[in-house]
């Protein structure tokens, strides 16, 4: 993959392109036609590939052609804008939830729909595609205090949306816990009751797996790394190249989305050691009940 900045934006460009131009039930090589360009090159557009297409000409001419809502034209437009103020960058890609409005895209939720595995580890607060809805507004409401209430439910809406990828099959989900993120209470005692509850349930599923990092584990490097999310994609459709893994790192002000392989490579090792030190997934569930 060509290495021009941050690939992320463009990658998500190109799978809401595909998304839209389907919709409209058009072909790949009808689409090209659009744009005059060939029907290689529309490929690699779809496929995350391209920067030079990302122009506004261009996709004003395929929501035109594609009969997109004014929203959607909204969001591809500052999806394009995204990907031409990236490709000037080199590393990771930091994105502030202050920079998000309603027009624009949310990282965060399109990379968890066209992902196939997510493996996460969480130091303190339970991950979102796990939380229940009175966990996720304690979160929210703590984040944010002086927020417009409308601006919290419609962060709580999207948020709940990313839940959604669980009840796919062919998507996996690794789940590791510490001990401090089961206790933490947020919301009080019945709404902690109740989201340990849903974690048993969680934890059920057949594409779920879900561990507990004890208080007394050998090891504490999940304490100093902090919270971080894996995300790992199918092959790309057109050039069948192996779309690269993302590395997610929340933090109060932001996510930070890794993609070199070498910053990657240092998390995945880290999972390594912290799958070494967690309780099976029968003990963690046992410590889930126990609590």
């Amino acid at each position: 993959m060509p290495a021009e900045g941050s690939t992320l934006a463009r990658r998500a460009l190109g799978r809401e392109l595909q998304k839209l131009r389907k919709a409209a039930e058009l072909s790949q090589f009808q689409a090209a036609r659009i744009l005059g360009i060939s029907p290689q090159t529309m490929g690699r557009l779809e496929d995350g590939l391209s920067v030079r297409s990302a122009s506004d000409l261009y996709m004003n001419a395929l929501c035109d052609h594609y009969g997109v809502s004014d929203d959607d034209r909204r969001t591809i437009l500052a999806m394009a804008r995204e990907v031409r103020i990236t490709a000037k960058q080199g590393g990771g890609w930091w994105r502030a939830d202050m920079d998000h409005t309603v027009d624009e895209f949310t990282p965060d939720t399109m990379l968890l729909d066209a992902a196939q595995r997510l493996t996460t580890w969480q130091a303190m607060v339970l991950p979102p595609i796990v939380r229940t809805a009175d966990y996720r507004r304690a979160v929210a409401w703590t984040e944010n205090p002086n927020s417009p209430k409308e601006l919290i439910e419609e962060r709580l809406e999207r948020a709940a949306k990313q839940q959604r990828s669980l009840d796919d099959p062919s998507f996996t989900a690794e789940i590791i816990l510490s001990e401090a993120a089961l206790r933490e209470v947020w919301g009080g005692p019945a709404v902690m009751d109740e989201q340990r509850q849903h974690l048993a349930e969680i934890g059920q599923r057949p594409n779920v797996s879900l561990r507990v990092v004890p208080f007394d584990a050998r090891s504490r490097i999940g304490a100093l790394v902090g919270s971080f999310s894996l995300l790992e994609f199918p092959i790309l459709p057109h050039c069948r190249m192996n779309e690269p893994p993302i590395v997610c790192i929340e933090e109060f002000t932001g996510t930070l989305y890794l993609e070199r392989s070498a910053e990657v490579d240092r998390y995945k090792a880290v999972l390594t050691e912290l799958r070494r030190t967690a309780l099976s997934e029968s003990d963690s569930s046992a410590l889930i009940s126990a609590i």
